[in-house]
């Protein structure tokens, strides 16, 4: 007899996992060959409630469930190779797994990551998928946090705060007032905290220039601050170089929001690297040729301080937090 979660994982998945090692979703365990190759690994839940919204879009969800984690590997220089997914809902509406699965299919073929496995289970609390997601790299080659230099450029791609200022305009408040009469900044930016866009094209860019490398998941600031940490060295950044949209520019310049909230908000999920000086122009080049956005931020400098914020006329500009915090 066909358990329930057995239909669900036939009905849903299992026309998502094609790779060869997934085995049809009809073992407990996968193969994902190395290749000679090492293989990174990461992981990530999204949880209801706290990274999105119990009436976001299905496939939005699924969507971020992948993404979030294709962030980590691109900011590794990691080729995605495979994920297992873990499910846990409340009831089984057909209708929402439809949309999930067809969000989460279209990833897998946009972003070339396939569907290994994984597991579905009930839970009487907020809604919960985790993805462990495996990446490859040559062997010895994954960029860590660890190794940022002092005189090394401090880089990051895309734009920072759009995230935040679209949870901000699902909840209502001083944001949703200003953006009320501009539709499509607002959609613009509710796209960016419900979809992330992860910069895996940039990841090779990344492995053969980066000294040190992490994605922008909880707050450029505080993220800043852990990889300077880890590396046992400390950063000065230009506040007035730290790339915005367009609608964060205006938001910011009408005072609806402050810096603090756009660079300790998270949920950017772009990547933030160090870069020796004289590897910029190659870089530079190697990224322009992926299509993807960079801005050099600030410099890394020696010490054990916290990294410094500073505005146009070098005075440090103090933030009461910096990044967001689970607990």
């Amino acid at each position: 007899m066909t358990s329930g979660e057995d239909s669900l994982i036939f009905s849903y998945f299992k026309p998502l996992a094609t790779d060869p090692g997934a085995f049809g979703l009809t073992d407990d365990s996968a193969v994902l060959k190395a290749d000679g190759e090492d293989i990174v690994v990461n992981t990530d839940a999204i949880v209801e409630g706290v990274h999105f919204l119990p009436d976001d879009p299905a496939d939005t969800i699924a969507r971020k469930a992948l993404r979030v984690n294709l962030s980590d590997l691109a900011a590794k220089g990691a080729v995605p190779g495979g994920f297992v997914l873990t499910l846990a809902l409340r009831t089984y509406d057909e209708a929402w797994l439809a949309e999930f699965a067809r969000g989460l299919g279209e990833d897998i073929a946009t972003f070339g990551c396939a569907l290994l496995g994984g597991d579905t289970v009930s839970t009487p609390g907020p809604l919960m998928v985790s993805v462990t997601a495996f990446g490859r790299v040559p062997v010895g080659k994954m960029v860590r946090r660890h190794g940022a230099a002092a005189g090394d450029c401090v880089v990051v791609s895309g734009t920072i705060g759009d995230a935040a200022l679209g949870l901000a305009a699902l909840n209502g408040g001083a944001v949703a007032t200003a953006l009320a009469d501009d539709s499509k900044a607002r959609d613009a930016l509710v796209t960016r905290y419900r979809v992330p866009q992860p910069r895996n094209a940039l990841a090779l860019a990344v492995r053969d220039f980066a000294t040190a490398s992490m994605d922008v998941s909880d707050g450029l600031a505080g993220d800043l601050a852990k990889l300077c940490a880890v590396s046992g060295v400390s950063a000065v950044i230009d506040a007035s170089a730290i790339p915005l949209s367009a609608s964060a520019k205006v938001l910011l310049d009408r005072s609806v929001v402050g810096l603090e909230t756009l660079v300790a908000g998270g949920d950017d999920y772009e990547v933030l690297c160090t870069i020796p000086e004289n590897h910029m122009p190659a870089f530079v080049q190697a990224a322009q040729q992926t299509g993807v956005p960079i801005t050099v931020i600030g410099t890394i400098v020696a010490g054990a301080s916290p990294p410094r914020l500073v505005d146009q006329a070098g005075r440090d500009i103090v933030l009461k937090r910096l990044s967001y915090s689970h607990f």
